[in-house]
């Protein structure tokens, strides 16, 4: 019998494995150290992983976000969802999209922002961010996209959405 793909939370002791992932799906270590620095910081606030029998195969991780403008907010920034290359386009990513989605909405975040393709996150909902009244410290426009999970939080709000000190100083190395 084939194994099924299982998503479920980090756990203690994953930290290797999600690292193994994220350095396989993408051409450099940044999103590693990026998620590396979120988890050392106490700011993984969702952290999921596929695992394929024994295998890790995927991880999606959510941040705080901050908007300027509205202190009240209660966003999670999605960065970043990594799946290793041969496991790719087999619906991996999608199930941690929803089991992320998901769990946010468990803790109670209003809405969830990504910097991303637009044609992959539409399908889960997201929508142009600066439609809702949200910029972005990084000038993109069609790729940075707002997903509401509690009915109104965006309602009149507007403002710079700013990620964590994490992701500029994964940036600046």
């Amino acid at each position: 019998m084939t194994p099924t793909v299982t998503v479920r939370r980090e756990q203690a002791g994953d930290a290797a494995a999600i690292r193994e992932v994220l350095v396989a799906a993408f051409p450099s270590d940044a999103e590693a150290r990026l998620v590396e620095l979120l988890r050392d910081n106490g700011r993984l606030v969702v952290s999921l992983v596929a695992v394929l029998g024994t295998a890790f195969v995927g991880h999606v991780a959510f941040s705080p976000v901050h908007v300027f403008g509205a202190p009240r907010a209660t966003g999670l920034g999605l960065a970043p969802i990594a799946v290793l290359p041969e496991f790719q386009r087999g619906g991996i990513g999608a199930r941690l999209m929803d089991a992320g989605l998901d769990e946010c909405a468990r803790v109670d975040a209003g809405f969830v922002v990504v910097l991303g393709e637009p044609s992959y996150y539409r399908r889960f909902g997201f929508e142009r961010a600066d439609r809702r009244g949200l910029g972005n410290e990084y000038g993109a426009t069609d790729a940075f996209m707002v997903l509401e999970l509690v009915p109104n939080s965006l309602a009149g709000m507007r403002g710079i959405v700013r990620y964590g000190d994490e992701f500029a100083a994964v940036a600046e190395n």
